[in-house]
């Protein structure tokens, strides 16, 4: 399988300005890994589950905008767990995983209400292509364009390099700017000081982790200064954005 490319992201966020949120349901744990790590690439916000029974009540309390769903699981078929979401979340598109190929175990799956199928092996981009359509077309996602990442009341317009929170005009410099870009793009994921450096700075600095806390500070002063923090540490892991309280 092939990873995803950040290029030519879209439909990141729902209407309300959260991260779209998708529904991985396969039980080869690995593989369910790969596509939830894909998926979180793509600035979803991703939950997973590795049976049937798991599945139905993640999407409880979840409440996706799209799920993937293998077709063969352990304790129920992929057809029955979706008559299931089906009852509760009429409209939630769905995109089928299946090793089977024929011809009739397709149109079992669509006939059954899923959106659209793919068969193993295949492409992470190919998911990720297929998801995008889906939740195009199910209007999930909001009409703002590419360039603008939104974390909570952070907004950041890469194309303009403009950064707002609330109502309130944030002035950065290039470095910080690509900072909080790189942290904007995976947002509540742990990034370490070396791949921080890696993106930011591609080790110019020989691999100095203090010159990203030095800038982690800097950003601290202008985005959580007399707010709700956005930026954490974990201590001996990294650094991560999320919405404030």
């Amino acid at each position: 399988m092939t990873t995803t490319s950040p290029q030519g992201r879209t439909e990141r966020l729902r209407s309300d300005r959260a991260p779209v949120r998708v529904l991985v349901v396969d039980d080869e744990a690995p593989l369910a890994e790969l596509l939830s790590m894909a998926l979180r690439y793509e600035g979803w916000e991703v939950r997973s589950a590795g049976d049937g029974a798991g599945a139905v009540r993640t999407a409880r309390d979840f409440r996706p905008d799209a799920v993937v769903l293998d077709v063969m699981l352990p304790d129920m078929d992929g057809l029955a767990v979706l008559g299931r979401l089906r009852r509760e979340f009429d409209d939630v598109p769905v995109l089928f995983l299946t090793a089977r190929d024929a011809v009739e175990d397709r149109i079992a799956g669509l006939t059954a209400g899923g959106d659209d199928y793919v068969t193993k092996p295949f492409s992470l981009e190919e998911v990720v292509a297929r998801l995008r359509g889906l939740i195009r077309r199910s209007g999930t996602a909001s009409a703002r364009g590419d360039s603008t990442l939104v974390v909570g009341d952070l907004v950041l317009d890469e194309d303009s390099h403009e950064v707002s929170r609330g109502d309130d005009s944030i002035h950065l410099t290039a470095t910080e700017f690509e900072l909080l870009r790189f942290l904007m793009r995976n947002p509540r994921r742990v990034l370490s000081k070396a791949q921080i450096l890696d993106r930011v700075w591609n080790y110019d600095f020989g691999g100095q982790a203090n010159v990203v806390e030095l800038y982690i500070s800097y950003l601290r002063k202008k985005i959580d200064a007399g707010r709700s923090p956005m930026i954490h540490t974990r201590r001996g892991a990294g650094y991560l954005i999320k919405p404030g309280d």
